[in-house]
């Protein structure tokens, strides 16, 4: 199986799917993609019942990533947020060293002040840039696995502007970074724009409801991104098909019966044959 690093070489574009939880990520597999994204968004919502506004660190946070990726072998990308900290090198290591020994092919940190906010809610507040260099350098330079893919975001378009955004991922690059994740531009033509303007691979992240237009991947591929991620999306259908079956059986509806995944579907997806074998074999 290729690594996460050898991915963004060979694919146009790397496609990441977001696990928020071990069926998602064994579905994921399931169909095909060969890697996938698990996000503090999705992660927290889904695991704690809870919004991605720093309530949670990185115990908690490395717990639910850690029964995620026990549920599938391909390579992932985590969100590793600011480290849990307040722009402080000591945490960013800590943090990339804890999720490589859980078997983080790749991580993305970000330059936000804690307590950090998704990127796409409003209130966010940013270490300076030297700040967020000196996280960068470290990092790279503390990795366990010298092919752990280290992605540097910056929240600078929305706080101070695209040319402070731009100039930060330069900065970040030098920095070590192996890729750059340009967060929330609002149009297709800021992110042509941003696509255009690094070297490096660069990270686009398709977000439902979220600031930055959804677009397909050759489309992203074409304006010059390497990896895309649509972080949320199997979470957002999932509630809302959850909230449509809840709702009906609130008013005694069971219509809904029926139209969701075979019995036998789902045991073949958690894996049942293969525990079955195993009890038959060795009971």
């Amino acid at each position: 199986m290729a690594t996460f690093r050898e991915l963004v070489e060979s694919e146009r574009p790397l496609v990441l799917p977001g696990a928020h939880d071990a069926i998602s990520a064994r579905l994921i597999q399931r169909a095909g993609f060969k890697a996938y994204f698990i996000g503090g968004f999705p992660l927290v919502g889904a695991r704690y019942g809870l919004p991605d506004i720093g309530l949670l660190g990185l115990g908690e946070i490395s717990a639910g990533i850690r029964d995620i990726m026990a549920a599938s072998d391909l390579p992932v990308l985590v969100d590793a947020d600011n480290g849990y900290g307040y722009g402080d090198v000591k945490t960013v290591v800590h943090t990339l060293n804890v999720y490589e020994r859980l078997g983080a092919q790749a991580v993305f940190f970000e330059d936000q002040v804690s307590p950090k906010r998704c990127g796409h809610i409003a209130g966010k507040r940013l270490v300076d840039a030297a700040e967020m260099e000196a996280n960068i350098r470290a990092a790279a330079e503390n990795r366990l696995n010298p092919d752990t893919f280290i992605i540097a975001r910056t929240d600078a378009r929305e706080v101070y502007g695209m040319d402070e955004a731009l100039r930060r991922g330069e900065r970040y690059a030098r920095a070590g970074a192996d890729g750059l994740f340009i967060e929330a531009p609002t149009t297709p033509e800021e992110m042509a724009r941003i696509g255009a303007a690094f070297d490096v691979p660069q990270l686009a992240n398709m977000l439902e409801g979220g600031r930055t237009p959804i677009l397909p991947p050759d489309e992203l591929e074409r304006m010059g991104f390497r990896i895309v991620i649509y972080g949320i999306s199997a979470l957002m259908h999932a509630v809302r098909a959850m909230q449509d079956v809840l709702s009906r059986l609130s008013r005694g509806d069971v219509t809904f019966a029926g139209g969701g995944i075979g019995f036998e579907d789902y045991k073949s997806v958690v894996g049942f044959d293969r525990w079955r074998d195993i009890e038959d074999r060795y009971r």
